[in-house]
């Protein structure tokens, strides 16, 4: 039976793309180039691509879910005391398991996204 491999992409609405992109470069370094809304990811170690694109919102679209990105980071305490110090809207608790911790923010546009440190092995 086939399966999926990963991620192809992160693709979601925003009223002003542009601006939330790079809000999004600012503050949580997704590789966007300036006045772009898109950019890509890349895999040190088998050379496959993550797409993150920002695209104009549509209110009037059917079917539209809301939904969570989780970005993998290397120290979540120190992202999360650097976005609270920017004044974005951090969730106060950090939750902990055994495959790593979590944690949780708002974007300007009112997306929450979650962080995860995985574990060190």
């Amino acid at each position: 039976m086939e399966r999926v491999v990963g991620v192809g992409g992160v693709f979601f609405q925003a009223r002003d793309p542009k601006a939330l992109a790079a809000w999004y470069r600012e503050h949580l370094g997704v590789p966007v180039e300036p006045g772009q809304t898109y950019g890509e990811f890349t895999s040190a170690t088998v050379g496959e691509q993550t797409i993150w694109f920002v695209y104009p919102a549509d209110p009037g679209a059917p079917g539209q879910a809301p939904f969570k990105v989780n970005y993998r980071v290397r120290n979540l305490d120190a992202l999360l005391a650097q976005l609270r110090a920017a004044g974005t809207t951090v969730a106060d608790r950090v939750e902990d398991y055994g495959f790593g911790r979590f944690g949780w923010a708002i974007d300007p546009e009112g997306n929450r996204f979650e962080l995860w440190e995985p574990r060190s092995e």
